[in-house]
This record gives structure tokens, sequence and C-alpha cells, in this order.
């Protein structure tokens, strides 16, 4: 019998786990507003740790102003659009990922997440990043947090790493987006990030997970309303 891979099963309520295979909406919400939203694969999920696929072909929402700066190479939409996000005064749209395969790790209570890149075809190692954000959110539809600008990009033997996108955290310092608060909490994760690298601790324990999606699988997509913080 051919295997089809998981089934893509119906969205779970708060608290609870999703089966691999369910369709999980990664949502970044800012002033009441959602800001992005990725649909992704569920991989595995203890209830604390969840593990999701992002493959190429997969449609999600972002803002405008961040999609023309892909597209454009224009830095100064780019921080254009951060001022908007500030503001409270983005607008979203359609956005297909490209170029490279994806396994995300969210932990509960963490400030950040882990994000292995591969080549699609390959499955070649490219880049570690560990992106801080707020602690991840369940909801009905899967989870939701807040990024927070800046990242730690590290290689994919570990050997080596660099913090990417620090001018833009410096930026939305300025603009408030990042509070002191924030600030303070983004210190104490980057701290631990890096001890726990050091330590081959925590996340950085486990070879890397080598991961390609079931050729079966269907592209998962968003479900109505996630453009909706109230989910």
């Amino acid at each position: 019998m051919h295997d089809v891979g998981p089934a893509v099963t119906a969205p779970a309520a708060p608290g609870t786990r999703f089966a691999p295979g369910a369709t999980v909406v990664h949502r970044d919400i800012h002033a009441g507003r959602v800001w992005s939203a990725q649909p992704y694969r569920a991989l595995a999920d203890t209830g604390t740790v969840l593990e999701l696929g992002y493959w190429p072909g997969i449609r999600s929402l972002a803002p405008t102003a961040w999609t023309t700066a892909l597209r454009t190479g224009d830095d100064a939409v780019r921080k254009s659009g951060l001022q908007n996000l500030a503001a409270g005064i983005w607008e979203l749209g359609p956005w297909a990922w490209q170029h490279t395969v994806v396994r995300a790790r969210f932990e509960a209570g963490e400030m950040f997440s882990l994000h292995y890149f591969q080549e699609p075809d390959s499955g070649e190692p490219l880049r570690l990043y560990v992106n801080f954000e707020r602690p991840a959110v369940r909801t009905r539809i899967g989870i939701d947090t807040l990024d927070l600008l800046v990242d730690l990009v590290i290689e994919p033997d570990l050997s080596g790493y660099v913090f990417k996108d620090e001018d833009e955290y410096a930026h939305g310092r300025r603009l408030g987006f990042i509070t002191d608060a924030d600030h303070r909490l983004v210190e104490q994760a980057r701290q631990r990030a890096l001890g726990l690298l050091q330590d081959r601790a925590g996340p950085f324990a486990d070879p890397w997970p080598t991961w390609a999606p079931d050729a079966a699988w269907p592209l998962p997509v968003l479900p109505d309303g996630a453009d909706r913080a109230a989910l």
C-alpha cells in the first residue's frame, strides 16, 4: 500500500497537542492585530516542544512592506515597514515561501525558537536560526508569538555564529516597538541560548534533525479568519 503520510487533521483546542500532519498556524501578533501568519505541518508535539515543517510553495500572509523589500532589495521600504508596525498601520498581503525547507522547534516558555534551514532537493544543512520572540501561546489553530527582530545565526555544525539584524533591533528600540522590558528579556534569552550552544545542551545536544516533507502531503493552507487575532 502506498504511504500517503500523516493525515491532515482538524485544528486543536488551546492547550491540546497537535497530531502529526495537522496544520499549525504560526502567527505574530502585535497591538491586537495579526502581523504575519504562516501555515505549517505538525511533525511532533510533546505538549512542551512543538516541531513544525515548512517548505517551498506554502502561501502565507506577511506585511506588504516586508514582501516589497524582499522583492526589490529596498532597505528603506523595510525600515518604513518597521515604522508602520510600531504605529500599528501595516497591511497584510500574500507571500509564497521559496528556496528552503525549514524544520522549526518551539518550546513552551522560551523566548526563542529554532529554525533549521535545508536545501529542498539534497537536504543539505544550510544554517540554524535562533529567533528571539515572545513565548509562543497555543490557540485553536496554532501558536501566537511576536518576533523581536534580532536573530542568532549558527553554522550547521555549531562551529560558529553571528547575530543578525542588530540594526533593525536597535531601530525597533528607538521606535518603542521593543520595550525596555522586552530588551531585558531578550538579553537574558541571548545569554541562555549562547550558554546552551556552548555547552551543547538543550536543543543543541541533538544532531541536525534532517527532514524532508512527504511528497504526498498537500501544502498546508491558512484557515478562514487566520488574519483575525481573536482565534
